[in-house]
């Protein structure tokens, strides 16, 4: 999915999720043609500078010495990131994260104030909006929203925001942690600044993008693809 605005103004979150205002053809039809069976790079990244601290906390999973070393640039919002979670990442996280082979790293990338929204969620400590979630709470609600997708991001009644709310409940916020989590500026502030870091840094214009051991790599991969890259790196 293309990038077509570079940060989010608070109004926009607000207005972007209280009606479903973005264009819903970000959550059009899904292809795994789409997922790329021989990716091929599409340009050199430096790594070090890729893993410099950034304005949020890094959402990571792996061994940190582990030989490879995956950041994902995604959106919420965006059908190809849901699919490549939905079908990829669970198998690759059990034969690489989950033996030490991979470092996992999520960063946000989101393209409309309904993704913003959701990031925000996902960092946001359920039980005190003041406080972000680590790595374990932020998978497990990004994994979560990417499942029910097309029921929180296109709503067949157009609120966005009422579903938004219902999903996340259903992690354990309450109508005035959620609000809170959404009215935290500096969060908002920080979401965007991780995006134009993305871009303006790393050459990020489209989700997903991988950046994995010094290479970028745009577009969905299959288990078969990603496998292949690791393993050709390990």
């Amino acid at each position: 999915m293309p990038m077509n605005a570079l940060t989010i103004s608070r109004r926009q979150l607000l207005g972007g999720v209280a009606a479903s205002a973005f264009s819903l053809t970000l959550l059009g039809q899904v292809s795994e043609a789409f997922a790329q069976e021989k990716p091929e790079s599409a340009g050199k990244v430096d790594m070090d500078k890729v893993l410099q601290p950034g304005p949020l906390p890094e959402m990571s999973i792996g061994d940190e010495k582990a030989p490879v070393t995956i950041v994902e640039y995604m959106s919420m919002t965006c059908p190809h990131c849901a699919h490549f979670h939905a079908t990829t990442f669970d198998p690759i996280k059990t034969k690489y994260i989950d033996t030490g082979k991979v470092r996992f790293i999520l960063r946000e990338f989101p393209f409309d104030p309904v993704a913003t929204a959701a990031f925000m969620l996902a960092r946001c400590n359920p039980s005190d909006p003041k406080q972000l979630a680590g790595s374990k709470e932020y998978y497990a609600m990004v994994s979560m929203l990417f499942k029910q997708q097309r029921a929180w991001a296109a709503p067949a009644d157009g609120n966005v925001r009422a579903a938004l709310l219902q999903q996340s409940k259903l992690a354990g916020f309450t109508q005035e942690s959620f609000t809170a989590c959404l009215t935290n500026q500096k969060l908002l502030d920080d979401v965007n600044a991780t995006m134009k870091r993305g871009a303006e840094e790393f050459g990020v214009n489209s989700t997903p993008t991988f950046l994995i051991n010094g290479n970028r790599y745009s577009g969905d991969m299959s288990v078969e693809a990603m496998s292949a890259l690791i393993d050709s790196m390990l």
